[in-house]
């Protein structure tokens, strides 16, 4: 991209219509079996100003996976009922789950199964409240994604959701925290694999293109980043680059910062995993303690280390449905909420993507 295009596309993103997510069109789902989440049902809803009724409480078993079935009786059915009666299908734009709400449905793997994770499947309620229910099978189009308008119903006929989830209430409570504090400044890594050419390196560039000039590190080679200061977004290969071998990086996050890597498996859970466990890839069997069922990187880590914001998937999703760093970082910069950008960026719903954070978490519009 010239640089001519580059600065027509940044002054078309802040010329953009400002998003307007406000507390009001936020439905928190908590889970009244488990202590952390209504602890932190409460403590969000306090912070951000969000009415105690508009927390749902339900009633399941704080069990990361679940069945089809039990979604549908004690998560999809309870949820659907509430915003019917309340008159809130249409009000309602974001769903916000809290740690404790299960977090995946076990299922047929592949890119025509069944297994999901539970916020994604809740993205699709909305239809289902309308009579037209999405297709089980696969993943589904996401209409919002590379949408440049605020989000809005009917427009966009899905629920945006994300969840606030980490190792602990401690990390969710500092997550939150930061996300009333988020400033419009600092750079963005993007840090691809090696050289080649394929989607994923391709999709880091392209982002590095989009974005204002200074604000961006973008590392081509197989060397990988660490010690970053002042980082306000953060997008990688994780654990699949074989040249990353801690979970910490040391980087410095500013309030506000948002991260996602081409992962399968760093959102399956938010256990925390003994402190001596370290990632490793798929085919390193010896040497590697497998943690929930997989030797990969975990969203939950970036939590742990300052970031505000970060995307998972509970199981594979496939390259070509992870987040898209190109649409998010742009879209984040030019003051876009945290969900909106989120959700531009993910392609398909009833499928593995979570997003943690707080929804109306924004940057200040950049500056002129």
């Amino acid at each position: 991209m010239s640089s001519t295009a580059r600065r027509l596309l940044l002054l078309m993103l802040a010329a953009a219509p400002c998003p307007a997510l406000t507390p009001s069109e936020v439905l928190v789902v908590a889970n009244g079996r488990s202590p952390v989440s209504r602890s932190i049902a409460e403590y969000y809803s306090r912070r951000r100003g969000i009415p105690a009724g508009q927390i749902l409480y339900l009633s399941t078993a704080p069990e990361e996976e679940i069945s089809r079935e039990t979604f549908q009786r004690e998560i999809a059915s309870p949820v659907a009922a509430f915003l019917r009666k309340q008159g809130w299908v249409e009000r309602i734009l974001v769903i916000v789950t809290t740690s404790g709400v299960p977090l995946k449905i076990r299922g047929t793997a592949g890119t025509s199964g069944d297994a999901a994770s539970v916020d994604s499947e809740l993205a699709c309620l909305y239809q289902t409240l309308r009579g037209a229910p999405m297709a089980l099978g696969g993943p589904a189009r996401n209409p919002y994604f590379l949408s440049a308008r605020p989000f809005r119903h009917p427009e966009f006929p899905i629920y945006l959701v994300t969840r606030l989830a980490g190792y602990s209430f401690a990390d969710v409570r500092g997550m939150v925290d930061r996300a009333l504090q988020a400033e419009n400044r600092g750079v963005i890594v993007l840090d691809q694999k090696d050289a080649g050419l394929d989607d994923g390196n391709l999709w880091l560039k392209r982002a590095a293109n989009r974005l204002p000039v200074g604000r961006v590190l973008l590392e081509e080679s197989a060397n990988v980043v660490q010690g970053a200061r002042a980082v306000i977004g953060y997008a990688s290969w994780g654990s699949n680059d074989r040249n990353r071998r801690q979970r910490d990086l040391g980087f410095r996050y500013l309030p506000g910062a948002i991260v996602t890597e081409y992962v399968s498996t760093d959102g399956r859970t938010f256990q925390e995993p003994p402190s001596d466990w370290n990632i490793g890839i798929w085919e390193q069997k010896a040497g590697v303690k497998f943690w929930q069922g997989s030797p990969q990187s975990l969203s939950a880590d970036f939590i742990r280390h300052g970031a505000t914001g970060v995307s998972g998937h509970v199981y594979e999703p496939f390259l070509q449905f992870t987040p898209r760093p190109d649409v998010l970082f742009p879209a984040y910069l030019a003051g876009r909420t945290l969900a909106e950008s989120f959700w531009a960026a993910i392609p398909a719903v009833s499928w593995m993507n979570i997003v943690l954070g707080d929804p109306l978490c924004r940057l200040a519009p950049p500056a002129r």
